[in-house]
């Protein structure tokens, strides 16, 4: 896929952004610099990869560190809830407004 001087311009009309031509002709070729990126990467047979969750995993094997799952905050709940219109056990009240 590739992309015309006419397509840079009306995805920049679309985006609000007022390109000079010079901007214009470095998007395109930006933009379509990406897209042969990506036909690259479509022409490489992946049949039988499987998928990794890390890059580092295809060399070694590698454990990924968790963060602990602790409280790292003062609770400020009652502090927080002091300017809301309705609150009841902690929680916020909101109106109704599916019947």
């Amino acid at each position: 896929m590739s992309l015309s001087s006419t397509d840079i311009a009306r995805i920049a009309s679309l985006a609000r952004l007022q390109l000079a031509p010079d901007e214009s002709e470095r998007m395109l070729g930006q933009i379509n610099g990406f897209f042969d990126l990506v036909e690259r990467m479509r022409a490489v047979d992946t049949t039988g990869v499987e998928p990794l969750a890390h890059p580092v995993a295809a060399i070694e094997d590698i454990t990924l560190r968790l963060a602990a799952d602790v409280v790292t905050e003062p609770n400020n709940r009652e502090a927080n809830q002091r300017s809301a219109p309705a609150v009841e056990n902690g929680l916020f009240l909101v109106p109704k407004v599916i019947e």
